[in-house]
């Protein structure tokens, strides 16, 4: 049974972005336990906005039922173990569909990306520890990569899942690009790792082009 609902529930747009995550994987048929949403989000969330971590599931998951966008219910007692399943209610669906529709921006895309914070800091590091960190990143997505992959051909011809399915083609695009900028930085990498020819003015490899090692990379 759903939990009772507050006296001053919190209007939907007000709600976390995970939490309207987490209420979107609940759109799809069926009921699903805390721990089956936390392997969907890794499964397909991950790949294109983030997979939270399943203490947080559990507090949207006790948030949406406090709001009545969703419902649980326990195990009988012929199962092995108890667990509770959860479901979206009409309500929860209305509030998504209100979200998933409405009229105000998105937001830009956010990156950050740690590996290009220690390329950024390269003229502290061993050149040969900054390409292996680059290499070591290229072999990880090609890891996520193969995950995408495996993904889409298990999705594929699931009615349910055609927009999903849109949103791991990208992710896989994404990918793609992703390996091949590494690649070309790394290149870029090991360039910079060639002596240069000799007669050639020395200038310092921490600099960026066209600035002196005196000057600060960035006004102010």
């Amino acid at each position: 049974m759903a939990a009772p609902r507050p006296t001053s529930p919190q209007r939907p747009a007000e709600l976390p972005p995970t939490a309207w995550a987490v209420l979107g994987l609940l759109s799809f048929p069926g009921e699903r336990t805390g721990y089956e949403l936390k392997k969907w989000a890794d499964a397909s969330l991950r790949h294109f906005y983030w997979s939270p971590a399943i203490s947080q599931i559990y507090a949207e998951l006790r948030r949406l039922e406090a709001l009545g966008y969703a419902t649980s219910r326990r195990s009988g007692p012929d199962e092995p173990r108890t667990k509770r399943s959860y479901a979206i209610t009409a309500e929860g669906r209305a509030a998504l569909v209100g979200w998933a529709g409405g009229a105000e921006d998105a937001g830009p895309a956010v990156l950050k990306h740690p590996l290009l914070l220690r390329v950024w800091l390269g003229h502290l590091a061993a050149p040969d520890h900054l390409r292996a960190l680059v290499s070591e990143h290229i072999a990880h997505t090609r890891g996520e990569l193969k995950e995408v992959r495996d993904a889409l051909a298990r999705a594929e011809g699931e009615t349910a899942w055609t927009h999903p399915l849109i949103a791991l083609r990208w992710s896989g695009r994404r990918l793609e690009a992703e390996i091949g900028l590494a690649e070309a930085m790394l290149a870029d990498l090991t360039e910079m790792a060639t002596p240069a020819p000799a007669g050639c003015a020395e200038t310092d490899p921490s600099a960026p082009p066209g600035q002196r090692a005196e000057d600060s990379p960035t006004h102010g």
